[in-house]
């Protein structure tokens, strides 16, 4: 049963595991140039497993301890995920015991896969779920490990290797702004970020960005959803 599940979940993650294997070796790469052996991002892998959110916690490492800075900026990176785990309440119900690791594996390209796909007829679809979480999370390990292991041994300049995580987020960023219908959120977001490096400076407008852009966001919210009402 359990071969069956494997053998049907892997080709829908080998599109999703060359992905990984490459982004996560960039990762173990930039772990190596801040200093970290490629122990630090093997155990980032295993333990945090979330894309943007281990670029993000290489560079909290590396700054003054910020406990609740790091919480709000990783709520804030992953809440998108709250919204993936409330759509798959219904199907990872029955899961048992598995379904604690699917819920902690539950990345966006692992979400894709599961929540689109139908297992093939005669194949466990709890064991299914489960094999398909644990391909991309062992592609994601296996790239971040080499990448580290890469970066520490070969000797070449990483200078500037830093610029992955802003160019991370900039892909990000176009991406949500390719396919909104609606920018204005994204342009409150910018300003608000402005705003509060002008005011706070680079080592401290973190979280005065965040608070200025909730506060922005939930006083315009209204507005938008009167204009809306009113075009219906």
């Amino acid at each position: 049963m359990k071969k069956k599940a494997f053998l049907a979940a892997l080709p829908h993650c080998l599109p999703v595991c060359t992905g990984f294997l490459f982004v996560g070796m960039s990762y173990g790469v930039y772990m190596a140039s801040l200093g970290f052996s490629f122990v630090w991002p093997m155990l980032t892998s295993i333990t945090i497993f979330a894309g943007s959110m281990e670029f993000v916690t290489a560079n909290l490492l590396v700054q003054r301890f910020d406990p609740l800075g790091a919480l709000l900026l990783a709520l804030t990176v992953n809440a998108r995920h709250l919204f993936y785990g409330v759509s798959m309440l219904e199907k990872y119900r029955a899961a048992g015991r598995k379904r604690w690791y699917l819920i902690f594996g539950m990345c966006d390209e692992t979400f894709a896969i599961n929540v689109s796909t139908e297992p093939p007829e005669g194949v466990d679809r709890d064991w299914f779920y489960f094999f398909v979480t644990l391909i991309d999370q062992a592609a994601w390990i296996a790239g971040a490990t080499l990448g580290g292991l890469v970066g520490g041994l070969l000797p070449f300049d990483t200078t500037g290797i830093d610029f992955v995580l802003t160019a991370l987020f900039i892909v990000i960023f176009l991406g949500q702004w390719l396919a909104a219908d609606r920018h204005l959120p994204a342009v409150t977001g910018v300003l608000c970020s402005v705003a509060a490096l002008v005011l706070f400076g680079a080592d401290n407008f973190l979280l005065p960005a965040m608070l200025l852009i909730l506060l922005a966001l939930t006083a315009l919210r209204k507005k938008w959803n009167k204009k809306e009402g009113a075009e219906l």
